[in-house]
C-alpha cells in the first residue's frame, strides 16, 4: 500500500478534488431521506401542498447537485487513475531496461509482461475506486448511522450489533482472500508464460502437428488459474451475501420494532429504513473495495519486487573511454548461469588482439554465444576477468562498452518498421550515405532496392515478409551502421548459400581491417580463414590457432572438419 500512496501523492491535487465532489455526492445522497421524512410528516400529514412542493424543490435541488458532482468526480478519479497507471507502466519499464539478462531471467519475461498489464490494470481500479467508492462508502455509512441515530435513537444497540458483525466478516474476508489473489496472479504468470512460448514457436509446433500437445499445455495453465480464481471468488461468495444478510436483518428488526412507533412520526420511520438500506449499501461498496485493495496489495507487492531489483550488473562511475584498440582479453574466465547446476564456461583464457578476426566454432551447447555475451556485458564472468585494452569490463562505462560494441544475434531480430528505421537502430543519426555503405557490406543493398519502396519498405513485426537469410544480412547492415570497434557475429550467416556468405565474410575483411571480430558458426567454411580459431567443447578450450595448427593438434577440431568437409587431414 506504501507503493501505491507514493504514486497517489503525485497527483494529489487531482485525487483530492474528485474526493471533494465525492464527498458532495454522499452528503447529496443522505440529505434525501430526511427531506422525504419531512415531506410526509410535515406536508402529507397535513395536507400542506407548500410543504410537499418546498421539500420537493429542495430534494430536486439536492440531487442535481449531487448529478453534477457525480460526472466532476467521474472525470477526475478516471483521469487520476489512468495518469497514475501510465506512471506505473512507465517505471517498470525503465527499470526493466537497467536490469541485466540476469535479473530479466530469474523474474521471467511471462511474469514482468503480468506485472506491466495485469497488475498494474489491478491497482488503477482500486485507485478509480478509491475516488468512487472508498470514501463515499464511510461516508454514507458514518451519515446513516447518525442519521438513523437521530431518527430512531432506540435503534443505536441493534446499530451497534450490525456493525460488530459487518467488520468481522469484512476483516475475515481480506485476511483469507489476500494470499489467494497472490496465487491467482502468479497462476496468470504462467498462463502468459505458455501462451507467449507457443506464439513465438507456431511454425515449430505445426511443422511437428504437435497442436494437441501445446493445448494440453494451455489448458493445463488455464485450469491451475481457473481454480485459483474459483478459490479467491468464492471467499467473496460467501462473505458479500453474509454482509448483506446482517445489514438485512436489521431492517427487519427496524421494521418488527416500529410497530411500536408514533403513527404520526412515519416519516422517521421511512427515513430510518431507506439510512439502513444506505449502510446495506455501504457496507458492500467498502467490501467491495477491500477485495479489490486486496488483489491491488498483491499486484503492488509483485510490482515492488521488480522496482526494487537490484541490478546484478552494476555500472561503474568511470570516465568514457573515446578511443579503443578494441584488444580483448580473457584471463581464466569461467561462468555458470544462475540456478545452473553446472558452469558453462571452465577457464577460459585468449587474446584477440586489435583488428583481428577470431573465430569460434564448437559443438551445440559447447558455449559459444555464452563466451561472447560476457564482452558487453550481457552477463558478468563468475570467475575470471574480462578485459578491453587491458581494462576489465565491469570498470568501464556501460554506455561506452555498448556504443563499441555491435552485436549481430544468431536469431535474427527485428522490429515493425520501415527497413531505414531498423537499420537506423544502429546509429540513429547516420546518414543515408552511411546506411546505404554498410547494406552493400551486407549484401542487403541489392535486394533492398529491389523492393518497390526500397530502403522505406515497411516490415511485419519481427521482418515476416522477408526470407531468413535477408533478415540476417539487414541484421548486419544494422551493426555496421553502428561503426562499431568490436563486431560480434554469433552464427549470423546460417540462413546464407555458400556463395552469398562467402562474399559477405570477404567484404566483412576488406572494409573492417581496424576492427575486432568475434565470428561464432558452426560452419569449418566459415571460420577457417579466420586469423585464429577458438575451439570450445562442453565450456572447455580445446584448441586456439589458424586453422592450420588446429588441424594438426586439436583432435575436436579435426573431428569437426572431417564430419563436414572431409578430404586430407591438413585442409
Amino acid at each position: 500500500m506504501k507503493l501505491i500512496l507514493t504514486y497517489i501523492r503525485r497527483h494529489i491535487g487531482l485525487f483530492a478534488t474528485a474526493l471533494f465532489f465525492l464527498t458532495v455526492e454522499a452528503m447529496a445522497d443522505l440529505l434525501q431521506p430526511a427531506f422525504m421524512a419531512r415531506i410526509v410528516d410535515d406536508g402529507v400529514k397535513n395536507a400542506d401542498v407548500s410543504q410537499i412542493l418546498r421539500y420537493g424543490a429542495i430534494m430536486l435541488l439536492i440531487a442535481l447537485a449531487g448529478a453534477v458532482s457525480a460526472v466532476v468526480r467521474n472525470i477526475f478519479s478516471s483521469r487520476t487513475s489512468q495518469l497514475i497507471s501510465k506512471e506505473f507502466r512507465s517505471d517498470l519499464f525503465q527499470k526493466v531496461q537497467t536490469l541485466s539478462l540476469e535479473n530479466i531471467d530469474r523474474l521471467q519475461p511471462a511474469s514482468i509482461i503480468t506485472r506491466i498489464t495485469n497488475d498494474v490494470t489491478q491497482i488503477q481500479e482500486f485507485i478509480n475506486g478509491c475516488m468512487r467508492i472508498l470514501v463515499k462508502a464511510p461516508i454514507t455509512c458514518i451519515g446513516a448511522i447518525v442519521l438513523v441515530v437521530i431518527q430512531t435513537p432506540q435503534q443505536i444497540p441493534m446499530l451497534i450489533a450490525i456493525l460488530a458483525i459487518t467488520s468481522a466478516l469484512i476483516a475475515a474476508n481480506m485476511k483469507l482472500g489476500y494470499p489467494l489473489f497472490g496465487v491467482m496472479q502468479k497462476k496468470l504468470d504462467r498462463l502468459n508464460n505458455v501462451s507467449r512460448e507457443f506464439l513465438s514457436s507456431i511454425r515449430v509446433v505445426k511443422a511437428f502437428h504437435a497442436e494437441s500437445r501445446e493445448t494440453e499445455k494451455f489448458d493445463t495453465a488455464s485450469y491451475g488459474l481457473a481454480t485459483a480464481s474459483t478459490s479467491a471468488m468464492r471467499v467473496m461468495a460467501v462473505f458479500s451475501p453474509l454482509i448483506n444478510l446482517t445489514v438485512n436483518f436489521g431492517v427487519v428488526v427496524l421494521l418488527w420494532l416500529s410497530q411500536h412507533q408514533n403513527s404520526m412520526e412515519i416519516g422517521r420511520l421511512m427515513a430510518s429504513v431507506n439510512y439502513m438500506t444506505q449502510i446495506l449499501f455501504a457496507m458492500g461498496m467498502i467490501s467491495n473495495i477491500l477485495n479489490t485493495s486486496v488483489r491491488a496489495m498483491a499486484s503492488a507487492n509483485r510490482i515492488s519486487e521488480v522496482l526494487n531489483e537490484t541490478p546484478a550488473q552494476k555500472s561503474p562511475d568511470a570516465p568514457k573511454r573515446p578511443q579503443w584498440r578494441a584488444e580483448i582479453t580473457f584471463d581464466d574466465v569461467s561462468f555458470a548461469y544462475a540456478g545452473a547446476g553446472k558452469e558453462a564456461l571452465n577457464h577460459i583464457s585468449f587474446c584477440a588482439k586489435p583488428g583481428e578476426t577470431i573465430g569460434i566454432i564448437g559443438p551445440t551447447g559447447s558455449g559459444k554465444s555464452t563466451l561472447v555475451n560476457l564482452v558487453p556485458r550481457f552477463y558478468d564472468a563468475t570467475k575470471g576477468c574480462v578485459r578491453i585494452d587491458d581494462i576489465d569490463v565491469k570498470q568501464i562505462d556501460e554506455e561506452a562498452l555498448r556504443s563499441a560494441v555491435a552485436v549481430v544475434p544468431q536469431k535474427a531480430l527485428l522490429f515493425s518498421g520501415t527497413i531505414l528505421e531498423n537499420l537506423r537502430w544502429g546509429r540513429e543519426n547516420a546518414t543515408m550515405d552511411e546506411i546505404t555503405r554498410a547494406a552493400r557490406i551486407a549484401c542487403a543493398d541489392a535486394f533492398i532496392t529491389r523492393t518497390a519502396d526500397g530502403y522505406e519498405t515497411r516490415l511485419g513485426q519481427g521482418g515476416v515478409n522477408l526470407s531468413g537469410g535477408q533478415k540476417q544480412r539487414l541484421c548486419l547492415a544494422r551493426a555496421l551502421v553502428r561503426n562499431p570497434r568490436i563486431l560480434i557475429l554469433d552464427d549470423c550467416t546460417s540462413a546464407l548459400d555458400a556463395e552469398t556468405e562467402a562474399i559477405v565474410l570477404s567484404g566483412l575483411r576488406r572494409h573492417l581491417q581496424d576492427v575486432t571480430v568475434l565470428l561464432i558458426s558452426q560452419r569449418i567454411s566459415t571460420v577457417r580463414k579466420a586469423d585464429r580459431i577458438l575451439c570450445l567443447d562442453d565450456g572447455v578450450v580445446q584448441g586456439f590457432g589458424p586453422h592450420t595448427e588446429l588441424m594438426t593438434f586439436c583432435p575436436t577440431y579435426q573431428a569437426i572438419y572431417h564430419s563436414q568437409i572431409g578430404g586430407e587431414k591438413n585442409g
